[in-house]
């Protein structure tokens, strides 16, 4: 969310430069679905594999590629490759392959705006991206070659005038191609560190620590498998209240899978354990406001001038602390015409009475919270609940635009979630681009949390063009835009009650992408009810789609609380 009126924020200004010109890629790397590991008697066809000979068989652009002993995924060496100017930083192999066959693509990216791809399949070419990433991340897709395809080109790259990125331990795992390639890998070792992160009266959260060589984990339940997955963490759900259960973890690659792990035992919580907050339930349609504890133009507001139609208020933002993942709230008195503290939480209490939710938001543009390891994790869980015990917020708002890790992050709410309850509000606010393929951090996070999340409002705005779900790129300011990347959150996964269109409340709220009232509501009856769309029309309707968000309700003040007037009565006027 942007603190100052009028200027969009750098996410958004990067956005607009490069998402219709990657379209085409990001169409078949941000929709496809991550593979599994190729059976144990194919081949990584890829040579140095794991940078452990240089750049040897690697071929980087403009100079931009060179090897570094940290970090590093596994062995003693991984690729740093550098955009500068024009340049991507691309690097690339080729790789020998048979014809008529299919092969895993797989590499690990850390750092900046990290693409793996394959070029000259003799089909259709693949790749994969991730948005910045504090932690080795895994790419993976997969492909077919053509009946005359004897080799493809593999590449890395990252983004113009982004970070570097760093790749390891790349593989294009499949039927040998005759070029020679890395050995194959061997069982991988037994995981470590298996612990419970968090539990709700129906899952239990895991983590554990990485094993090297590992392309996977499968998480055991008194036994039996009951998921897979890619990363160290893992929300086991459908459980029982108030009951034990023992947990295992293995992991897996091409040559098999290990040992299961030591056992631990998870307690789901009881259920109706209280929260933070009191008061009635959400509607099933519901308005998001965000408000400002803050003047940057708009209309300063007390919480009691905030209207009725808003019945979720994220109150803007919560403050980073000198302790890592930790936050604070300090309101700004001054600011806000000497309104008080004693006033402030008067006018929650009062809020919740009306049947509203309080939440307090943690980012927004200029935000700098990290969560990135158990600690901040720990010190982020029990500092928002400190927060919510002493200010009776109703739960948490994550709008980080800055980027954030879904193992930490998901443990941190998961964290907190053990702590408030069952009545935990927990809401997002992640940009378009955090939101255009299930392995971006953002849409991992919202998805480890399913179980326990309140609703997604992403920002409609300060974007560009992007994707829809069609793979067709569209124009922000439109009600196609609205539906089509709606359309990706509603067939990614999460359920329609958990997503809302986020949009400003006018058009000094953002540097664009404002659209007026009328323009939302009609991509609403689009998506619930199939009319009123443009020329994209989704497969089918979500009439139980949560709502839309607004930023602000001072915003909204000044242009006559116009926004909330006619989108907050057709949300709530929806079937």
């Amino acid at each position: 969310m942007d603190h100052a009126p009028g200027i969009p924020r750098p996410h958004g200004r990067r956005i607009t430069l490069w998402s219709a010109a990657t379209a085409l890629a990001l169409s078949v790397a941000g929709l496809t679905a991550a593979a599994g590991p190729a059976s144990a008697a194919d081949v990584n066809n890829v040579r140095n594999a794991g940078y452990e000979s240089g750049l040897s068989d690697w071929t980087c652009t403009a100079g931009s590629g060179t090897t570094v002993s940290s970090p590093v995924h596994s062995g003693s060496a991984a690729l740093k490759a550098t955009p500068a100017g024009q340049d991507d930083a691309q690097c690339t192999q080729t790789v020998a392959v048979q014809p008529n066959s299919t092969y895993t693509l797989s590499g690990w990216v850390q750092g900046g705006y990290s693409y793996l791809g394959v070029t000259g399949t003799g089909t259709t070419d693949v790749s994969a991206w991730t948005p910045d990433s504090t932690t080795w991340k895994q790419l993976s897709t997969t492909f077919t070659t053509g009946a005359s395809t004897t080799s493809v080109t593999v590449y890395t790259h990252g983004w113009y005038g982004q970070a570097a990125y760093y790749a390891d331990d790349v593989s294009v795992y499949g039927p040998d191609g005759g070029g020679g390639g890395d050995p194959a890998p061997t069982v991988p070792a037994t995981p470590s560190g298996l612990s419970v992160s968090g539990t709700t009266s129906s899952s239990v959260s895991l983590a554990w620590t990485g094993v090297s060589g590992a392309t996977g984990y499968n998480v055991y339940r008194d036994g039996a498998k009951v998921t897979a997955v890619t990363g160290t963490s893992a929300t086991v759900t459908g459980l029982t209240a108030a009951t034990s259960y023992t947990f295992q973890v293995t992991a897996t690659n091409a040559a098999g899978e290990s040992a299961k792990s030591a056992s631990v035992t998870g307690t789901t919580a009881s259920a109706g354990t209280g929260g933070g907050g009191t008061g009635a339930a959400l509607p099933k349609h519901a308005v998001t406001g965000y408000w400002q504890n803050f003047n940057n133009g708009a209309t300063v507001q007390k919480l009691s001038d905030v209207p009725s139609s808003y019945d979720i208020i994220a109150v803007a933002f919560a403050d980073a602390t000198s302790t890592p993942g930790a936050v604070t709230f300090n309101l700004d008195s001054s600011g806000l015409g000497g309104y008080t503290v004693d006033q402030f939480k008067a006018d929650i209490k009062a809020k919740q009475a009306a049947g509203k939710k309080v939440v307090i938001s943690i980012g927004g543009q200029n935000g700098t919270v990290s969560i990135n390891d158990s600690a901040s994790a720990t010190n982020f869980a029990n500092s928002v609940y400190s927060l919510m015990q002493t200010y009776g917020f109703d739960g948490v708002d994550i709008d980080l635009e800055n980027g954030l890790d879904a193992t930490y992050m998901t443990q941190a709410l998961r964290s907190l979630s053990s702590k408030a309850g069952s009545s935990l509000i927990i809401t997002m606010a992640p940009q378009t681009i955090d939101m255009q393929s299930t392995s971006n951090t953002y849409f991992q996070t919202a998805l480890n949390i399913k179980d326990i999340l309140t609703v997604v409002n992403m920002q409609y705005y300060n974007s560009g063009s992007m994707l829809g779900c069609d793979g067709k790129v569209y124009s922000q300011g439109s009600v196609d835009f609205l539906t089509a990347l709606a359309c990706i959150q509603l067939q990614g996964g999460l359920a329609p009650s958990q997503v809302g269109l986020g949009l400003p409340a006018s058009t000094s709220a953002a540097g664009s992408g404002y659209v007026s009232p009328s323009v939302v509501n009609n991509a609403l009856d689009c998506l619930t009810a199939g009319t009123n769309c443009g020329s994209f029309k989704p497969s089918k309707t979500y009439p139980d789609l949560r709502g839309a968000m607004t930023w602000s309700t001072n915003w909204d003040a000044s242009a006559g609380n116009a926004w909330s007037g006619s989108v907050g009565a057709h949300v709530h006027a929806l079937p």
